[in-house]
């Protein structure tokens, strides 16, 4: 046998030192590996041998098959021997293991079997232990497998919701943008009109005083005229300047009014910057609006598309591809207010339009969200139905209420203190309905529209901005 006649280390490529592949003879009878070879010679760029330096005059290189036979032979005596040198024994008496014990739970011999130490105790060959024992350990896995997939299924969120950050981050930013530069195109066109006022007072201005000071230019120019003569007749001989004398005290008559003194000839840089940043911002209100609620896109139904601004909602044919997050509604097709109430009055109109299903109202903080809302509690609602108008607060049955109208504005005020909601004709200010509750937690503005013919709007409330005079 191979591992008898030969080591290892006779069987070692004297490059690589590793058991010969492919070994190539060379002229001066040295084997070297086909690959150590071929890395030698190129370091190198001379095909000399690696061990004696032999320049090499052949140009194919004869493959030492006895050597590589012999090296292939003694690969495998190799890891038979390192096989059954792991082959496990009985550490007490050097037997094989063959059987396992089920009281104790180990590996035995046959001599542990029939020893005192397992008397009385059941015993199982190997290999059907290991049969029953991995059914038994497959039915523990399975938990775990299913609490691996469930792991996986909610990084897979994460890593959707990471995504979804980023997008939002985006969207949001790019909004913030378009609305500050509406406020900054605001700002420079007030900017722009306040200083075409300013030089158009300025023009105004300088013409008013040009025009003085060119007819004061020629008044100054006839009076020099007038002074320079009549010095001059003061300067001639005594008869000729008293034959003049009657002409020239008739010249020194001046008939020019006295120059007036300009008033309000300056700019009246009060009018310009009185409260500037005062009436540019009471201004301001023309672009700018106001809604006492807007929607929160997280709660929103799949089928739901919300407008830029967050204040409508509308139908959509296409469910859109969203995160189920915790806090969407999946079931109903509603909407909630961005921010909930646990005190106080609040007040919102909803332009309804031509839907033909809507409901409007609150909705518990702690209420359920995945499902059909409407058959759980904590939502207090008015509605319309099939030209019906209802009220309610579920699980109950919803009532009739008595509209002898087609009402298209919807009035929600919410006196949480007061445990009251109520409802009004937004057009007319009519009362419509109230209902009763003792609130107990926060509640957020609720929509639902089931209607593709209109939105549900929001609308924005009148702005103002007074002084408060000191007493």
């Amino acid at each position: 046998m191979a591992s008898k006649s030969f080591s290892e280390e006779d069987l070692s490529c004297p490059v690589c030192y590793e058991i010969f592949k492919d070994p190539l003879l060379l002229s001066c009878s040295h084997s070297i590996c086909k690959v150590c070879l071929q890395k030698f010679w190129e370091s190198k760029e001379s095909r000399e041998c690696p061990v004696c330096r032999r320049r090499s005059s052949k140009e194919l290189l004869p493959l030492n098959l006895a050597l590589k036979n012999l090296c292939e032979s003694f690969s495998v005596e190799k890891t038979q021997r390192s096989s059954a040198g792991s082959e496990v024994l009985c550490s007490q008496h050097g037997e094989k293991l063959k059987l396992f014990c089920l009281e104790d739970q180990q590996l035995v011999c046959l001599v542990c079997r029939d020893s005192a130490k397992h008397r009385n105790h059941r015993f199982q060959p190997v290999d059907e232990a290991a049969v029953e024992f991995k059914e038994n350990l497959k039915m523990k896995l399975k938990p775990l497998q299913e609490t691996l997939k469930i792991f996986k299924d909610v990084k897979l969120t994460w890593n959707q919701t990471a995504e979804k950050i980023q997008i939002q981050t985006q969207h949001t930013e790019r909004r913030i943008k378009e609305e500050f530069q509406k406020l900054h195109q605001f700002l420079r066109d007030e900017e722009a009109a306040r200083i075409a006022a300013l030089r158009e007072e300025e023009e105004q201005k300088s013409q008013m005083v040009k025009e003085k000071m060119e007819k004061m230019s020629r008044e100054i120019s006839s009076l020099s005229d007038t002074v320079r003569a009549v010095e001059e007749e003061m300067g001639a001989e005594d008869v000729s300047f008293l034959q003049n004398y009657r002409t020239t005290i008739t010249r020194t008559q001046c008939r020019l009014e006295h120059p007036e003194r300009l008033s309000g000839a300056l700019i009246h840089v009060e009018k310009h910057l009185e409260n500037l940043k005062f009436t540019v911002w009471e201004k301001m209100q023309e672009i700018i609006h106001y809604t006492p609620v807007t929607l929160n896109p997280i709660t929103a139904h799949p089928q739901l598309v919300l407008s830029e601004d967050l204040t409508s909602v509308r139908l959509s044919d296409e469910r859109q591809k969203l995160l189920d997050n915790p806090e969407k509604i999946d079931y109903n097709t509603a909407v909630l207010g961005s921010e909930g109430f646990n005190s106080g009055t609040h007040c919102w109109d909803v332009d309804v339009g031509e839907n033909t299903r809507w409901a409007l109202g609150v909705m518990a903080e702690s209420a359920k969200r995945k499902g059909a809302i409407f058959s759980r509690s904590g939502i207090w609602y008015m509605c319309y139905f099939d030209g019906k108008y209802y009220e309610g607060s579920t699980p109950k049955p919803a009532n009739l209420i008595s509209v002898n109208r087609k009402l298209q504005k919807i009035r929600v005020t919410l006196d949480w203190d007061g445990e009251k909601l109520s409802f009004f004709d937004a057009v007319n200010n009519t009362h419509l309905h109230t209902l009763t509750h003792t609130f107990t937690e926060r509640v957020f503005p609720f929509f639902d529209t089931f209607c593709k013919l209109s939105p549900l709007r929001i609308l924005p409330v009148k702005v103002r901005v007074s002084v408060e005079n000191q007493s």
